[in-house]
């Protein structure tokens, strides 16, 4: 995934130095004809170190690009993602082109959101939603039986590679793919925190996989029915929760866009949640926002309290993502959803430049108060055990 990555001094070896070669030639590439030849061998490359195992070499070529072509970073990780999301394998009816999937759920709760096995019958209207709505006629696809967290998902390029493989042959074979729930890490527990469905479709060679990719389809339409018809299936899996389905989308473009949807819904998550404990309309809240600086802006923190009180009760962490940086107006995203969500008083410390500590004891990151000041929250009645609002 399209990420910020350290940049490592060392000499490349000569397979990433080809690597970085070839994505620099894409990037300078000055004809469509040309850019064939370049993505062609870059493709069969990329092919070569994910069947070898190699994830350390495609990490190095990434590094070195980051830090001195954005342009051919940029090219070389497309071309990765598309290795890893999708792949063409044979059926009895001819050849099939393969993508993985991620169906996101954005969820709030009060209670532990759960990371669980599903059940048939969910499993087989997500199936049927999916088909009428999100992939173009004459798609398989496959399922895969758990509702997983951020902290289950496959982890790195190899790995994604491995499981995007168990899942197009399932796909082929239009069935589900079992998921062994004990074979899976341990999870946190945060009061908004993303759930995710994976799928595979396979569709004919050289025929449309999604919906609007036919002439008849578009996005908009086949996310407002994927939400009105698949969300009622989706909630009976997740009791006591408040819930937003996104749209079903290939497997590293899905994860982006539920990076940058989760921090707004974290945020009025928070209030509602805020509300919810204290039995408090949101009127009777105070929010104090502060950006946070590790050499860079690496994030903007949001700390809650009662209006007539100083105490930080909770608060959330808004990561900066992909290319933003000091010159992105976070401050007036933040403080418009804030004031969406009703709060009586906000606080911007936009001129500040807070360190991102966290608590020593229980490693939760602290929360500005509206003197200026990081300090850990706590809220009442013995519920400061509650962990503080969290985006993977």
């Amino acid at each position: 995934m399209k990420q910020h990555r350290r940049h490592s001094a060392h000499r490349l070896n000569r397979d990433a130095e080809r690597l970085v070669w070839l994505a620099r030639g894409l990037a300078d590439s000055g004809s469509r004809t040309e850019d064939i030849w370049w993505q062609a061998e870059l493709t069969q490359r990329i092919k070569k170190m994910l069947d070898g195992d190699q994830e350390e070499v495609l990490n190095q070529a990434m590094n070195r690009l980051q830090e001195t072509d954005v342009r051919a970073y940029d090219e070389l990780a497309d071309l990765i993602e598309t290795g890893v999301e999708g792949n063409v394998v044979s059926s009895p009816d001819g050849p099939r082109q393969t993508l993985l999937l991620v169906l996101p759920i954005l969820v709030w709760s009060r209670y532990n959101i759960p990371a669980r096995n599903l059940p048939a019958a969910l499993l087989a209207a997500l199936r049927t939603q999916l088909k009428a709505h999100v992939l173009a006629d004459g798609c398989q696809v496959a399922l895969a039986d758990f509702l997983f967290s951020p902290e289950q998902m496959p982890s790195g390029y190899v790995e994604t590679r491995r499981f995007a493989a168990r899942m197009e042959q399932a796909a082929v074979n239009d069935e589900n793919l079992t998921i062994s729930a004990d074979q899976l890490p341990e999870i946190g527990q945060y009061i908004s925190d993303p759930r995710c469905i994976l799928a595979s479709v396979a569709a004919p060679l050289g025929q449309p996989m999604l919906r609007w990719q036919e002439t008849d389809g578009s996005r908009e339409t086949a996310y407002s029915q994927w939400q009105t018809q698949a969300g009622p299936s989706v909630q009976t899996i997740l009791p006591g929760c408040g819930l937003r389905l996104l749209l079903p989308n290939a497997y590293f473009t899905a994860w982006r866009q539920t990076d940058l949807e989760a921090r707004s819904y974290a945020l009025t998550a928070t209030v509602a949640y805020l509300q919810t404990m204290l039995d408090l309309p949101a009127s009777a809240l105070k929010a104090v926002a502060a950006p946070y600086y590790e050499r860079q802006l690496l994030e903007w923190r949001v700390g809650f309290c009662r209006l007539d009180d100083d105490q930080v009760l909770h608060g959330m962490v808004w990561p900066l993502l992909g290319s933003e940086d000091e010159t992105t107006d976070v401050a007036s995203e933040i403080e418009a959803i804030l004031r969406q969500a009703g709060i009586g008083q906000i606080v911007m410390l936009d001129q500040q430049q807070l360190a991102p500590e966290y608590c020593d004891d229980c490693g939760a990151p602290l929360f500005p108060n509206a003197d200026g000041e990081s300090v850990h929250s706590e809220m009442p009645g013995g519920d400061d055990d509650m962990p503080p609002a969290h985006l993977h």
